[in-house]
C-alpha cells in the first residue's frame, strides 16, 4: 500500500519549509507505512512548516492492541469495520463535522458505511476506499485459470503471500468457500470451511507480508506468484513493468472496504492542529494524488473532475454503488467470531 518516493512536489515543498517541523511534528499519527507522503496533506505542510510525527502498524489487530495497552497518539487510521469495536474499548473521541471543511463534499455511498456514524455522532472521517484482491503474475498465469482455489494448488508451493492479518485471511478464505454473505457471522461449519482452506493455503505461503512493500518487491522478482492485497500493490508493479494484475471478476471473488481516520481519546495536541491534518487530507488536490499516485479512490467527490480520466475508469471509481456490488464488504466481525479467527489463524501460520 506504499510508494518509496514522495516525488518532486513534496521535495520542493519540504525545501522550502527550511525544514521547520517544530510545530508541524507534536502532531502524532498512527498510521499504515507509505502515508506519511506529505502529497496527501500539502495544505498541512504548508501551514505548519512540515509533517505530523508518524507510527506506523502492520494490521488492525497490532493497532488496537497496542492502542488499548495505553500508547498515545492524536490521530489513526483504521478502516470502517475497526471503529465500532475502538469506540466499544473507549479509544476515540467523536468528530465535529462543522470543522471538516469537506465534509459535505464526501461521497454519500462512503460516508453511509457502517462505523463511520454510530448513535448520531461521527466517529471517523473516510480517507480512501478500495479492493483487497488476488493479485497475480500475468506472465505465469492466465486471465482464464486464475482463481482463488488456485493459491491452494501444491503447484504454487512458496509462491503465494497473504496478509499478516486474521480478518483480511478469512474474507479471502469466505470467499474461496462460498461463504462471503456470511463473512461476519459464520456458522461453525462456515468457519471451518474457511479454516480448512488456509490450512490448504498455508504450505504454498513464501510468507505473511505485513508490509506490502515486501510483496510487491518479492512479485517484481517472480519470487511469488500471487498475492493478496490492495489496489497500490498492483498499481506498483505495473509502473515497475511487472506483468501483474488484480482479479476483478467479481464471480471469482473479491473485497471492498473503507478506511479514514479517527480522533484518538488520548490526544494531547490542539483541536485547530488536529484538524488542520483532518482538512488537508479530504481536500480535492489529496484525492487527485491518491488517485493518480496509489490507484485508490478518495472520499471527496471534487476529487474525480480534476483526476486522470483514465485511471478513474479504469479501476471503477467512476461508480462507486457497481464498485461495491457483488464484492466482499469488510464489515465489523461478531466479536466472538473474531476471536475465534484470531486464534485459530495463530494456529494456522504455527502449521497446526
Amino acid at each position: 500500500m506504499r510508494f518509496g518516493t514522495f516525488g518532486a512536489w513534496a521535495l520542493s515543498t519540504t525545501l522550502a519549509a527550511g525544514m521547520a517541523v517544530a510545530d508541524a511534528d507534536t502532531l502524532t499519527v498512527f498510521d499504515w507505512s507509505g502515508y506519511e507522503d506529505p502529497g496527501f496533506f500539502g495544505t498541512y505542510v504548508e501551514a505548519h512548516g512540515g509533517s505530523p510525527s508518524y507510527t506506523f502498524f502492520g494490521s488492525q489487530e497490532e493497532a488496537f492492541t497496542k492502542l488499548h495497552s495505553g500508547f498515545s497518539v492524536d490521530l489513526a487510521h483504521p478502516c470502517s469495520d475497526a471503529v465500532r469495536k475502538w469506540r466499544a474499548a473507549g479509544l476515540l473521541q467523536p468528530l465535529d463535522t462543522s470543522k471538516l471543511k469537506h465534509w459535505d463534499a464526501l461521497l454519500p455511498q462512503i460516508k453511509n458505511v457502517d462505523g463511520i456514524e454510530i448513535d448520531g455522532q461521527v466517529w471517523m472521517m473516510p480517507f480512501e476506499w478500495g479492493n483487497t484482491g488476488l493479485i497475480y503474475r500475468t506472465d505465469m498465469i492466465s486471465d482464464e485459470d486464475i482463481s482463488l482455489q488456485l493459491m491452494a494448488d501444491p503447484a504454487y508451493a512458496g509462491k503465494v503471500s497473504l496478509a499478516d492479518a486474521a480478518s483480511n485471511a478469512y474474507a479471502l478464505a469466505a470467499l474461496a468457500t462460498g461463504n462471503a454473505a456470511n463473512y461476519t457471522d459464520m456458522t461453525d461449519e462456515q468457519f471451518k470451511e474457511a479454516s480448512d482452506f488456509l490450512r490448504k493455503v498455508h504450505p504454498n505461503v513464501r510468507f505473511y507480508w505485513t508490509d506490502a512493500g515486501q510483496l510487491d518487491q518479492a512479485m517484481a522478482s517472480g519470487e511469488l506468484v500471487m498475492g493478496w492485497a490492495w489496489n497500490q500493490s498492483e498499481l506498483n508493479l505495473i509502473w515497475n513493468e511487472t506483468p501483474a494484475k488484480m482479479m476483478r471478476d467479481v464471480t471469482k471473488g473479491i473485497a471492498t472496504w473503507v478506511c479514514g481516520y479517527v480522533h484518538m481519546k488520548s490526544s494531547t495536541t490542539s483541536v485547530d492542529q488536529v484538524y488542520d491534518l483532518l482538512n488537508a487530507l479530504s481536500e480535492p488536490a489529496s484525492g487527485k494524488y491518491i488517485i493518480e499516485s496509489w490507484g485508490y479512490p478518495h472520499a471527496n467527490a471534487d476529487a474525480y473532475p480534476i483526476s486522470d480520466q483514465e485511471t478513474i475508469k479504469a479501476y471503477g471509481f467512476d461508480d462507486p454503488n457497481a464498485f461495491f456490488e457483488g464484492s466482499l464488504f469488510f464489515d465489523a466481525v461478531n466479536p466472538e467470531l473474531e476471536a475465534k479467527m484470531l486464534k485459530e489463524f495463530e494456529r494456522i501460520k504455527a502449521g497446526f
